[in-house]
């Protein structure tokens, strides 16, 4: 996915060196190129954000589910003796 954007990058960086002046190859680059490209990585990585959203979710309830079972547990001292 990466190297897609590094290349359509590189592609309207060299179209931005070809512009006549100095602001339309600043605004194809940020237009035609950056713009697209930050899009384009938003939408494709939208499921891998959700996957480690969840995965976080998952763990911190695991984690919570491990300490009540810790505090739970007896200690092993004798209640009798004190």
């Amino acid at each position: 996915m990466y190297i897609v954007a590094i290349a359509w990058l590189y592609v309207t960086l060299l179209m931005a060196f070809t512009e006549s002046s100095f602001t339309a190859g600043i605004l194809t680059f940020l237009f035609y190129g950056l713009l697209p490209c930050a899009l384009f990585i938003w939408i494709v990585g939208t499921p891998q954000r959700r996957r480690n959203r969840l995965r976080a979710a998952q763990c911190a309830d695991e984690q919570q589910t491990s300490l009540q079972n810790q505090l739970d547990q007896p200690d092993g001292s004798n209640p009798q003796r004190d």
